[in-house]
Formats: C-alpha cells, sequence, structure tokens
C-alpha cells in the first residue's frame, strides 16, 4: 500500500506540475511498482527497458570482508563531461546518474552511526533507497548530478551469521546497474525526446508543422511531419518533439525505417557482476595457525637433517 501511494504521488507531481518535470531524468518509482525484483532471470536489469542505449559501468567491492563491518562498494560510470543531453523540454542539459546495487540477502546500508567520518564525506547528500520493505538488500540511488558523483559510493553494513542464522560463511554474487542520461522509453512504452525518430513509410515529405503540446504525456511540442505515401494511401503524420534535430523538409523522399532526426541520446546503461566472501575471523585465525605449524615445521626438519649431517660426518672421520 506504501508503495502504490508513493508513485502516485509521483506520478501527480509530474503531472500537476509540468515545470518540474525536465528535473525528473529516471522513473525509479516505476520500476518499483512494477517487478517485485529488478533483476530479470535472464541476468537483465530491468532498467534497460527503458534505457535502451549500453555504457559500460565499472563495480568495486572488497574481496572478503568480515562479519558486522562496514565496507565502501563503488559503482563507477565513465562518461564525457563535456557533452549535453536533451531535457524533457528539448533544451540541453547536463546528465543524470542513478545506480541500483544488488547485495546478498542479509547486506544492507549502513546506519548512520556506524559509517566512519572518511566515508560520510564520500556519501553525504546520498540517498539510498531501498527496492522495497522487505528488500533492504537491494539499493537505488538517483537522479543525482553526474558531473558532482562521477562514481556512487555504497556504505555497506556486512551480516553476523552468529546473530542471523540465515546468513553463512560463503562466497556471494553481487549485482550493480549504473545510467547516465535519460531513458529513450517512458514507462508508458511512448518514446521520450531522447531517441532517433525514422518514417514508417516509403513517401514524400509533404508538410512539416508545429505541434501542440501535452504536458500529461511530457510532450513540450515539436513538429508534425505528413509524409505522403507513394502508393497514394492516406498521409501518416510523424510527431517529432522537441530535441532531436530534423534532417528532412519539405520535399524529401524517404523510405521506411530512414532517420528523419538525429539521434541526441549521449548516455546510456551498464551492468556488472561481482563476487564478495563473508569470511569467519576464526578460520583466518586457523589459517594463520596452520601456516605458522607448516613453517615451524619445516625449520625443525632442516635442523634435524643438519644435525643428522654433522652426525654423519663425525662417524666417518672416527
Amino acid at each position: 500500500m506504501r508503495k502504490v501511494l508513493l508513485i502516485a504521488i509521483a506520478a501527480l507531481f509530474v503531472f500537476i506540475n509540468p515545470l518540474a518535470t525536465p528535473s525528473v531524468q529516471a522513473y525509479p518509482y516505476y520500476a518499483q511498482g512494477a517487478y517485485e525484483n529488478p533483476r530479470e532471470a535472464t541476468g537483465r536489469i530491468v532498467c534497460a527497458n527503458c534505457h535502451l542505449a549500453e555504457k559500460s559501468i565499472k563495480l568495486e567491492v572488497p574481496q572478503a570482508v568480515k562479519p558486522d563491518t562496514v565496507f565502501e562498494a563503488v559503482v563507477k560510470l565513465p562518461y564525457d563531461h563535456e557533452v549535453q543531453q536533451v531535457q524533457v523540454d528539448g533544451s540541453p542539459g547536463g546528465l543524470n546518474v542513478g545506480a541500483v546495487l544488488m547485495l546478498p540477502e542479509g547486506f544492507k546500508i549502513a546506519p548512520d552511526d556506524r559509517i566512519p567520518e572518511e566515508l560520510k564525506e564520500k556519501t553525504q547528500d546520498i540517498y539510498y533507497q531501498p527496492y522495497s520493505d522487505d528488500q533492504e538488500n537491494i539499493v537505488l540511488v538517483g537522479p543525482i548530478s553526474g558531473d558532482e558523483y562521477p562514481e556512487i559510493v555504497f556504505p555497506v553494513l556486512s551480516p553476523n551469521p552468529k546473530a542471523d542464522k540465515s546468513v553463512n560463511f560463503l562466497k556471494y554474487s553481487v549485482h550493480a546497474g549504473g545510467n547516465r542520461g535519460r531513458g529513450q522509453v517512458y514507462p508508458t512504452g511512448q518514446k521520450s525526446n531522447n531517441n532517433l525518430f525514422k518514417s514508417p513509410i516509403n513517401g514524400t515529405i509533404a508538410a512539416i508543422d508545429d505541434a501542440e503540446p501535452n504536458y500529461e504525456e511530457n510532450f513540450y511540442g515539436g513538429y508534425n511531419v505528413t509524409i505522403e505515401p507513394e502508393d497514394g494511401g492516406a498521409a501518416v503524420v510523424e510527431t517529432v518533439p522537441f530535441g532531436p534535430e530534423l534532417l528532412v523538409a519539405v520535399g524529401d523522399r524517404v523510405t521506411t525505417g530512414q532517420a528523419i532526426t538525429t539521434n541526441p541520446n549521449v548516455g546510456g546503461f551498464g551492468q556488472m557482476d561481482g563476487e564478495i566472501v563473508l569470511q569467519d575471523p576464526a578460520r583466518i585465525g586457523w589459517l594463520l595457525l596452520f601456516f605458522v605449524g607448516i613453517i615451524t615445521t619445516q625449520i625443525l626438519f632442516v635442523l634435524k637433517k643438519k644435525q643428522v649431517e654433522k652426525v654423519q660426518a663425525a662417524e666417518m672421520n672416527f
């Protein structure tokens, strides 16, 4: 019920206040409402359903961590910070970024009183949102400014198997997704203006007229491109929003699938998997003790060997 209320509030805010819409660069609420788990059975994270372009990310996690300790998980989002993306109203602007981190069960974002001061400086002003009330191990961040946060640091608290019997000292998988810029598809399935538009038929551009804005559908105005088909049928009107630039003019001949605009997208989504070992400190102690025993045995063996060699040399001289 709480999740549905949050989705309704977010949608109402966007639709009632169109002036606020350009700042809305991602729709985590929609993903939370539509998918129980953001990672599909194929391994693909569902953010890729709206953010169609691909850009690589980097995930950095420790090889092993001790129980009940705070550590850093870092999602790096490299891109050219000189470029600008198309905003909802068609104006240029800086790229926003976001990330989703899927931790093993039992792992979660560390409470504020457990985070070291050095780590607090790296994570200040970042809001970490659990995917749902019962999935604290799946964490969302964003949208936030890509210029201010070229990498997103997650302060993670590891579980204690001695206190939580559902967790074991094992190797676990970690999944991360990271995005730069706006998506090419809205959650409704409608194309955003951060997209390439193509001709749906073979024909000739008959007219290019201004299109009326429709803020409820995130349409801030653009062009109605009228295409007369070659076979003489009814004309087709392709609506192009402000953002991508038109590549055609009245009188131009176009074919099915031909680009009639530029592709303004400069961002993209990527994902990466990692592994982390929840290490038992007692095992490390026993391992060190084992190494000490091996080294001691080898030293005693060498000393005994030298002693035998001296005895043998003495017997030969005698």
